[in-house]
């Protein structure tokens, strides 16, 4: 019988999540329309999609508050 060592079990536990990095870079591509057909199927193959999903609320709630603040501003000036 083979033993395993300690970098094997380290290999097959839990697949280590999406960096901050690529979550955001998938959630700006995707928010402007370029996401490629691959890289969306890679983002969602390998990992949990609860990353994508937080970072896409944030990002909505961050735009929708600059359009409102870009609003106020344009409408205050008048």
């Amino acid at each position: 019988m083979r033993e395993s060592s300690g970098a094997e079990n380290k290999d097959q536990q839990k697949p280590k999540g999406p960096g901050v990095l690529k979550v955001m870079q998938s959630i700006l591509a995707g928010a402007f329309g370029v996401q490629s057909d691959k890289r969306r199927e890679e983002d969602f193959s390998n990992h949990s999609p609860w990353p994508y999903i937080i970072a896409g609320v944030l990002f909505t709630v961050s735009f929708v508050v600059a359009l409102i603040a870009i609003v106020q501003l344009v409408l205050a000036s008048r």
